[in-house]
C-alpha cells in the first residue's frame, strides 16, 4: 500500500470522514499538530489528500481526500482480515484486547496528577 502505520491511521480517519480539520484529526488520532503536519505533507505529496483553508472558517485548515486517496480504501480494506489471519487469534479476542487497551489509555489520560514514568528517577 505504500503507507507507514501513522499514515495509514491518518487515512483511516479520513476514510471515516472527509474533509476534516487538522484540529479534529489531531484529536481523533491523539497526535499533536506538530507530529501530524509532516504526515499530512507526505500524504499530500503522494497525491492522497489536499490541505487548504476551510471555506466556513478561514482560520481552520481542512484536509480532504483526493480521488486517489478514496480509491486506496479498497486496497486498505484487505489489511485487517490479513492481520487477523496472520495472528491466528479470534476476532472476539482481539475486540476484548482492544477494549481493555482503550480503557487503560482512557484511565491514563484521566489522571493528570499521575507521575510521568519517563521522569521517574532510576533506582
Amino acid at each position: 500500500m505504500g503507507l507507514t502505520h501513522p499514515q495509514y491511521l491518518v487515512m483511516l480517519a479520513l476514510w471515516e470522514r472527509s474533509p476534516r480539520s487538522v484540529k479534529d484529526l489531531s484529536g481523533a488520532l491523539a497526535l499533536d499538530p506538530g507530529t501530524l503536519s509532516p504526515l499530512l505533507k507526505r500524504l499530500e505529496a503522494a497525491g492522497l489528500l489536499t490541505r487548504g483553508r476551510d471555506r466556513a472558517d478561514e482560520r481552520s485548515l481542512a484536509v480532504t481526500l483526493t480521488a486517489a486517496g478514496r480509491a486506496l480504501r479498497a486496497e486498505a480494506e484487505k489489511v485487517p482480515p490479513a492481520i487477523v489471519a496472520r495472528l491466528g487469534v479470534e476476532v472476539g479476542e482481539l475486540e476484548e484486547l482492544h477494549g481493555a487497551l482503550t480503557r487503560v489509555i482512557a484511565a491514563a489520560r484521566a489522571t493528570p496528577d499521575a507521575p510521568d514514568p519517563a521522569q521517574e528517577p532510576v533506582r
